[in-house]
């Protein structure tokens, strides 16, 4: 009750003020107007001071604001049924004035006047309300205290989020990000919106917590890119459902709305965020990314550019993904020098002159066809860019005088029984080779599982699958996978690459394998819906189990043999792992390269069934 009345009480002060200060804006507006129509000091037909007309005007006013309310001046701004309401209380006054220019006896005034008066006074306090509102605004958010957040979208959407957030006291809009030049600068909402290029800026001087995407209707494959770009700023990044999609609650939303949590996937906790070393190792340095555009690669490049190297050359094959992440990266890094080179690892003059003209001091290898059952169906073309490629790239390197060159490599070149896996396992044998031949360049690799949300990682399928209502696909019931999240996987790529003596093969502890009958059924629950299996035949989601694919493992393996050295960081480790002599692998590599120069399928595989011991041969398929 004290609360209620404090409130009143103090509504009803606000309300006198904002009276007072429209009184004197009438007479402001009125002596303005009598100005304007008679002149400096001129009198209407000899009348004296019109206090008469002063006294009719703000009594009408009085009665007016009593009657309608005052516009106020809040947070939230003028809304357009405070506008109408402040020209209507305008035009009134021009009316009353007007008649009784007309009716009363001894007014000397004209009606223009009254005319004149209501405009200026319209003007004055719409212009009044909107600095009371910007000095508010200004005080309420040096003192509040609720979260702060930057709204990605200055559209629609945009609008009305910031509109319903200014009057909760625990939520605090601090600007508009749109990536639209024309609404650069711009104040909408009373919010200003910035370029996307100032996002980093933005968020230390605001000091932002949290960026909501408030584009629902764009495209899922935008809103995703967006949120890998900016998800690494240090911020929750959430995605605004439409207005339908509540309504109807349309399941898709309803699945990407609701965080995955990656700690209960993964098992363990996540790689720390800062690694001591890195950037002494790199700053100043000239550095070749292969397979720039790709998932590590791209988030390598995200975090090289905060080493501040010298000088970042970009290699990728896809036009499209070069392209994306060379704007990107000049967006965040706008003072860093960046070269994009569209073409292939498997092309030897390209990455000869490249190696020489740029004076690479070092090379991290993140380009590899890594799909399991599409590198599979085109064999051929897997083991050239996985292995010619590697080879091409790490003799250039070598012959450069490169400083470091660290592969990225997997755990399904453990053991392998797929042509992805082979492939991945030679690369590893040609980077060892190299190391004991080479006196200049140190040749690495580093080692690890699957990373969630990678293209056409199994993350981002079950999340789409969930949101089409299932089902949910699993090759089979006891599957089980290793999993990190892309940050980590980048950040030991580059931790790795500090440690290299030559030869090393790093391997991060990734904790125990995860069911991913298991992952299925924490994503289903985690958007809210259910298992639909036997013990619930009514449930939302049916988890269905559709075979292992060609060359896929139903346990992936991390490393080959059991002789394990610690490193300076606990949590990765040196595998001491032998691999094929020098002649061996030098036959081994002439038998690859006539099979893939003739696109003999057959020989392909047999050759890796000889090397590997492990990859089962099967039948051929487009590139026979």
């Amino acid at each position: 009750m004290a609360y209620q009345l404090a409130k009143t009480t103090r509504s009803f002060q606000n309300d006198v003020a904002l009276l007072t200060l429209d009184a004197v804006l009438l007479v402001a507006a009125y002596l303005l107007a009598r100005t304007l129509m008679f002149g400096m000091g001129a009198r209407a037909e000899g009348s004296s001071m019109p206090i008469q007309d002063i006294a009719l005007l703000l009594t009408a006013l009085t009665g007016l604001s009593m009657a309608l309310g005052v516009p106020p001046a809040g947070l939230e701004g003028l809304e357009t049924r405070e506008m109408i309401k402040s020209a209507f209380v305008a035009v009134a006054l021009s009316g009353i004035g007007t008649t009784a220019a007309w009716l009363l006896p001894g007014s000397l005034t004209t009606s223009g006047v009254f005319v004149v008066t209501g405009l200026v006074f319209l003007i004055l306090t719409i212009t009044s309300r909107l600095l009371l509102r910007a000095a508010r605004q200004m005080m309420y958010r040096r003192r509040h205290k609720g979260l702060r957040v930057l709204i990605y979208g200055a559209g629609h959407s945009g609008r009305q989020l910031a509109a319903a957030l200014a009057s909760d006291d625990r939520v605090l809009p601090v600007a508009f990000v749109d990536d639209n030049p024309s609404l650069t600068s711009r104040y909408i909402a009373g919010l200003r919106v910035h370029a996307t290029s100032e996002i980093r800026q933005l968020i230390a001087r605001h000091k932002a917590q949290h960026i909501v995407l408030a584009m629902p209707n764009a495209p899922a494959a935008t809103r995703n890119a967006i949120t890998r770009r900016i998800g690494d700023l240090g911020c929750q990044v959430h995605d605004l459902p439409s207005f339908a999609d509540l309504v109807t609650e349309d399941l898709c939303r309803t699945c990407e709305h609701r965080p995955v949590d990656l700690a209960g996937l993964l098992g363990r906790e996540g790689l720390e965020d800062q690694l001591p070393g890195v950037t002494a190792t790199y700053a100043g340095k000239r550095i070749l990314v292969t397979g720039a555009g790709g998932s590590i690669g791209s988030e390598l490049c995200r975090q090289l550019i905060l080493a501040r190297p010298a000088h970042l050359i970009l290699l990728d094959h896809s036009e499209f993904a070069l392209f994306d992440i060379d704007r990107e990266l000049r967006g965040l890094a706008p003072d860093l020098t960046i070269t994009p080179v569209l073409g292939s690892v498997a092309d030897k003059a390209l990455v000869s002159v490249l190696m020489q003209a740029k004076k690479i001091d070092i090379v991290l290898h993140a380009a590899a066809y890594k799909h399991v059952p599409m590198v599979e169906a085109n064999a051929i073309e897997g083991m050239r860019n996985n292995v010619i490629g590697t080879r091409t790239l790490a003799l250039a390197a070598r012959d450069a005088g490169v400083g470091r060159f660290i592969l990225v490599s997997t755990d399904k070149a453990v053991r392998p029984t797929s042509v992805m896996g082979a492939s991945k396992r030679f690369a590893e044998m040609i980077i060892q080779d190299m190391a004991t031949r080479s006196t200049t360049t140190r040749f690495a690799m580093v080692r690890f599982g699957n990373v969630i949300g990678s293209s056409g990682s199994v993350i981002p399928l079950f999340a789409e699958q969930i949101a089409r209502g299932g089902p949910v696909t699993l090759t089979h019931p006891d599957v089980t996978r290793y999993f990190m999240t892309i940050p980590e996987a980048t950040r030991l790529v580059l931790l790795a690459g500090t440690f290299a003596r030559g030869g090393d093969v790093f391997v991060l502890d990734m904790g125990k394998p995860v069911a991913m009958r298991d992952v299925a059924r924490k994503m289903i629950e985690s958007a809210g819906l259910t298992v639909r299996d036997a013990d619930n035949p009514k449930g939302d989601i049916e988890i269905r189990i559709t075979g292992l694919r060609p060359g896929e493992k139903l346990h992936e393996e991390l490393l080959i043999g059991s002789d394990m050295l610690t490193t300076p960081h606990p949590r990765i480790l040196r595998a001491q792992e032998g691999h094929l002599s020098e002649i061996e692998l030098v036959k081994a590599l002439k038998s690859l390269s006539e099979a893939i120069e003739t696109r003999d399928v057959a020989l392909l595989r047999s050759i890796l069934a000889q090397w590997m011991e492990q990859t089962d041969p099967v039948e051929a398929s487009v590139n026979e």
